[in-house]
């Protein structure tokens, strides 16, 4: 036996992955060879999706867990056994993307309030500084808005802006000067 062969075992070696499969099912034993040849297909498959290592780790591991607890309800349809256990992979991965959407940790939720408690002063001056952004000239305020909202590079906004960088550092310099003079000259003025 092969070990660490791709798991397309092709036309031929069909019948023996048909003879490990059925070894398996007597005896759970045999379930190495069956991961031995599967497990970078499986390992790969769920790296590329879960993109956290350790999370894909321990995906695999269940796949593999979850097809030798089912092993015995297994049926040959001539089908590679990979198929099967992609399948079992793929719905693992995706429970674990939907139970991590509608996992919020605790931990997270405080740090998100206390970053979250602006004083009024700070929301005032928050939405005067945008009023002040929307009244620049339009490329200065749309230079501003990609590169500190969109938090784009001056290659970027240059491409996007079809303008040299020295251009865009320009435009992005003129309008936080005029930023600064617009708060420095009306400081208390909400209307601004």
């Amino acid at each position: 036996m092969a070990v660490g062969k791709p798991a397309s075992l092709g036309a031929a070696n069909g019948a023996l992955e048909r003879l490990l499969v059925e070894a398996a099912q007597r005896d759970p034993a045999r379930f190495a060879d069956l991961y031995e040849i599967n497990f970078e297909l499986i390992y790969a498959y769920i790296a590329r999706r879960v993109r956290d290592r350790a999370a894909a780790e321990d995906l695999t591991s269940e796949v593999f867990k979850r097809a030798l607890e089912n092993l015995p309800r297994f049926t040959w349809r001539g089908v590679p056994f990979a198929a099967w256990l992609l399948r079992i992979a793929a719905n693992m991965v995706a429970d674990r993307s939907k139970h991590t959407a509608r996992t919020v940790d605790i931990a997270d939720l405080e740090d998100a309030a206390e970053n979250a408690q602006f004083s009024l002063e700070e929301v005032e001056q928050r939405a005067r500084l945008f009023r002040m952004v929307d009244q620049l000239p339009a490329d200065q305020g749309r230079v501003l808005r990609l590169r500190f909202a969109e938090e784009k590079s001056i290659r970027e906004i240059a491409q996007e802006l079809g303008r040299t960088e020295g251009a865009v550092k320009q435009l992005q310099f003129r309008a936080l000067q005029n930023l600064r003079t617009q708060f420095d000259d009306k400081p208390g003025d909400q209307n601004a």
